[in-house]
């Protein structure tokens, strides 16, 4: 069981491969939500991912400022299927949230979150900061985390 953070240069084709099947997998397939899955911020961000006997269980990616917000972002939070109720989520959140504010030390971190996650992201102190909006047919909302890391 390892985590594991890389710049997207540092990742294999085999590593990328495998992160992005995964965000298909749940996003487009699960979710039954076909978008533009490769938006062109994979580039400039971190990746962060738990792996357990070879496989990604958790991954989220990390955007710096000035890319998608002012501020640096949390995007693609993602636990496999068969991996859910083991609290990955909540590790994952609060590894991400680690990085940014000792790497970055931003003043805020923003997310775009789905509708159904807002009591899960409020538990790290991110707050609303849009009306509920659909997105690829599924409700999100804007929410920030002003000041320093939640746990």
């Amino acid at each position: 069981m390892t985590w594991e953070l890389c710049k997207f240069d540092e990742l294999t084709a085999a590593e990328l491969y495998e992160l992005l099947k995964l965000r298909v997998d749940v996003f487009v397939v699960e979710q039954n939500c076909p978008y533009p899955e490769l938006d062109g911020l994979d580039q400039d961000s971190v990746h962060l991912a738990f792996r357990e006997n070879g496989e990604v269980l958790a991954y989220a990616r990390l955007v710096p400022a000035g890319i998608k917000y002012d501020v640096p972002s949390i995007g693609r939070v993602i636990v496999r299927q068969e991996a859910r109720g083991r609290g990955l989520a909540r590790e994952l959140m609060r590894r991400c949230l680690d990085f940014i504010f000792t790497e970055w030390q931003p003043e805020a971190v923003q997310l775009q979150g789905q509708v159904y996650l807002k009591e899960f992201y409020q538990s790290f102190g991110f707050e609303p900061v849009s009306e509920e909006y659909d997105e690829d047919g599924i409700p999100h909302l804007d929410m920030k985390l002003e000041g320093t890391k939640k746990d």
